[in-house]
Order: C-alpha cells, then sequence, then structure tokens
C-alpha cells in the first residue's frame, strides 16, 4: 500500500478560498480518475497549510492514475485557477510504503 500526500501553503485571508479550492479540485479528481482524494488541515504545526491524500495498492497504480491526472486539461485549468491562493514554491509531496 502507498499513501501519497500533496501539502501546500496558503497565502494569507484565503484560507476559505483554498478549502473550496482543495475540495474542487478532489472531486473532480474523482470523476476524472475514479481515486478518492481527501482534503485535510494540520492540527498542529505550521496551520496555514491543507492537503489531499490518497491511498493506492502499490506504485504501479499510483503512477497510472496520476498519469490520467496529468493529461487532463480541466485538471490544469483548476490549477493554474487556483494558483492565486497559495505561497509558490510551498507545494510537498510526500510518499509513503506501508510496511
Amino acid at each position: 500500500m502507498v499513501t501519497f500526500l500533496r501539502s501546500v501553503q496558503v497565502l494569507p485571508g484565503k484560507t476559505p478560498e483554498a478549502l473550496a479550492f482543495a475540495k474542487e479540485i478532489a472531486s473532480h479528481i474523482k470523476t476524472s480518475t475514479g481515486q478518492e482524494l481527501t482534503v485535510g488541515v494540520p492540527v498542529g504545526g505550521d496551520a496555514s497549510r491543507i492537503g489531499w491524500y490518497t491511498r493506492y495498492e502499490n506504485m504501479g497504480v499510483m503512477e497510472t492514475q496520476q498519469a490520467k491526472m496529468f493529461a487532463d486539461a480541466r485538471y490544469w485549468e483548476l490549477v493554474s485557477r487556483g494558483a492565486n491562493l497559495f505561497v509558490p514554491g510551498s507545494i510537498r509531496d510526500d510518499i509513503w510504503r506501508t510496511v
């Protein structure tokens, strides 16, 4: 099992819009790829972050699902539209393998 987490820092004053955007992205990915994403925020630490996380059976499945997402023009339109909500360069991806 592989867990993928993408987090990003929200610009000051943009949290409500960023949360709505995060949920819209998650919904679109579910519709376009079938992959369920969960939107979360930290309980401690840097509270100005939002994250999306999901689980895949293995790395091959993750690569296939992400290839579908990267080929989706609507996904890129949404990403472009939401860029003004986040601190540039703050995206962080983590991939964890279950042991």
